[in-house]
């Protein structure tokens, strides 16, 4: 069996008990279609990076779980015609993804990066100053057009 997650984008009109009953639904669809469910991550209503249907803000789920080969497209053709789903994606996942949160860096770790950046910000002018002549040479070289009327 291989670990899939689908993302779900819910329409925020509808209130909280149809909201459940859409999420519901597309769990219900993924035990039909032989898959074993596992955890349901609700991140809460969002703002949209673009207006679906002129609606501006959603809720987003996300539902782990794990399947056979062809239970996403059985999914993904059941979740197309369900209606307040703004958007779905089914994704597969890897055997070692853990989607955990990346740890914070230490202060050690980044005075290093930002060593980084200054060095990177002295070099910058050393090679704007070579281009600059290059450029006026090319500029003397090439003969001026003239058009006549």
């Amino acid at each position: 069996m291989n670990k899939y997650e689908l993302a779900l984008v819910v329409s925020a009109k509808l209130d909280d008990e149809a909201r459940t009953a859409v999420v519901e639904k597309a769990k219900g669809y993924i035990t039909r279609f032989g898959g074993t469910l596992g955890e349901t991550e609700e991140w809460g209503k969002r703002k949209l990076a673009y207006e679906i249907e002129k609606i501006t803000e959603a809720y987003y789920y996300f539902i782990h779980f794990e399947a056979e080969g062809n239970t996403p497209n059985e999914l993904e053709h059941n979740m197309r015609i369900m209606d307040n789903v703004l958007r779905y994606l089914v994704v597969r996942k890897d055997e070692n993804d853990t989607f955990s949160v990346a740890p914070e860096k230490t202060e050690e770790e980044e005075a290093p990066a930002e060593e980084a950046v200054e060095a990177e910000a002295e070099e910058a002018p050393a090679e704007e100053a070579e281009e600059a002549p290059a450029e006026e040479a090319a500029a003397e070289e090439a003969p001026a057009e003239e058009t006549e009327a």
